[in-house]
């Protein structure tokens, strides 16, 4: 279902580009230009502007729909616990102890890293 709403998607995409490069420039980009402005005599509401802002609507619910759907399958977790430690602790009690412990318990009992070459010393 996923892929045919991103198809349509794409499609409505491509569409609205389309009538969006048909239309007839008014000249106005920037606010330099014309004075005619947005209510000009060629009128707001024909085939094309009207068209547009169907596909606009249409762009904008399966923006939605697809956000939704992607929001089904989240599954929230922590990226510093490693697999077989302990779960990540709700926020009033306390987080329970694992052998294993997380990442930065993990990286505290390591020894440290070997320092670089050692300066020679003068005698």
């Amino acid at each position: 279902m996923l892929t045919f709403i991103i198809v349509i998607h794409l499609m409505i995409v491509l569409a609205m580009c389309g009538l969006v490069l048909l239309q007839k420039s008014e000249g106005g980009g920037l606010g330099v230009g014309s004075g005619g402005g947005f209510m000009s005599s060629r009128g707001t509401t024909n085939v094309l502007t009207r068209s547009t802002a169907i596909l606009a609507a249409c762009f904008f619910a399966t923006s939605l729909l697809l956000s939704v759907i992607a929001g089904w399958n989240r599954n929230p977790g922590s990226i510093l616990r490693t697999p077989g430690s302990a779960p990540v602790s709700t926020p009033g009690g306390p987080a329970p102890k694992a052998p294993g412990g997380n990442l930065l318990d993990q990286l505290k009992g390591q020894e440290p890293a070997p320092s670089g070459p050692q300066v020679p010393q003068s005698k």
